[in-house]
């Protein structure tokens, strides 16, 4: 007797995982880059823009951006309580009307890693997108990579919570339909990294695209089903 494969018999060839990716500082240039780049386009430096930041965002209690991630304040509002804070604390009159705009303007996708997703999905994971991201923001997220590109978007101001709080990973697992031990977060900020294995997931520390890559290919390959032999 000979052992060979059935194909009836194989298990499927789908990888099991979720591969959950977030949006800015992944698929984009990272963070520190677009501040430094924003700070000098609106003249305001960056210290005194990262402070009137957190300084807003500990007056509605939440940090830098939890205040229009969620959102507690409309992008518009937002700036306006960013100017008085530069103005009132740190001496600096701006303007920082349209900020998503600028925020945005010439930044350019992260292409090697949006093929690394494809690459993913072509192996059989759910790819998905989960962002702490602004609602006025959401049209220049779409403009940089389109919805084509997941299985599923769950982004903070559409679900009320944002990362690293548990709902929002306990809310992705089951929209993926994964138990959290499938599901693998791709970010780029420690605490959301940390938010995700605290939640049962694994995760993956984004400092660029390949490196990324490497790591999820080997969970992916440790993961993968075992084709079954059968004897005939």
């Amino acid at each position: 007797m000979t052992s060979e494969y059935s194909p009836a018999a194989s298990a499927s060839s789908a990888s099991p995982l979720a591969i959950w990716t977030d949006f800015g500082g992944v698929l984009t240039p990272p963070v520190d880059v677009t501040f430094r780049e924003f700070s000098d386009r609106v003249g305001v430096p960056l210290y005194s823009l990262r402070e009137a930041m957190r300084l807003v965002g500990e007056a509605h209690g939440t940090d830098s951006m939890g205040v229009i991630d969620i959102p507690l304040l409309d992008e518009a509002s937002w700036s306006d309580e960013l100017e008085t804070v530069l103005a009132g604390t740190f001496g600096v009159v701006a303007d920082l009307e349209n900020f998503g705009d600028r925020w945005f303007a010439g930044r350019p996708a992260n292409a090697a890693w949006a093929d690394h997703l494809e690459a993913f999905r072509a192996r059989g994971a759910f790819v998905g997108l989960l962002s702490n991201l602004p609602p006025s923001w959401e049209r220049h997220r779409r403009f940089m990579i389109d919805d084509s590109h997941f299985d599923d978007i769950v982004c903070s101001y559409a679900v009320g919570s944002r990362k690293p709080e548990p709902e929002i990973f306990r809310l992705a697992a089951a929209r993926a339909g994964r138990a959290p031990h499938e599901c693998v977060l791709v970010d780029d900020l420690e605490k959301n990294v940390a938010g995700a294995i605290a939640a049962g997931w694994q995760a993956v520390h984004f400092s660029d695209a390949d490196q990324a890559a490497r790591q999820i290919t080997n969970l992916m390959d440790a993961a993968a089903p075992v084709a079954l032999a059968t004897v005939v």
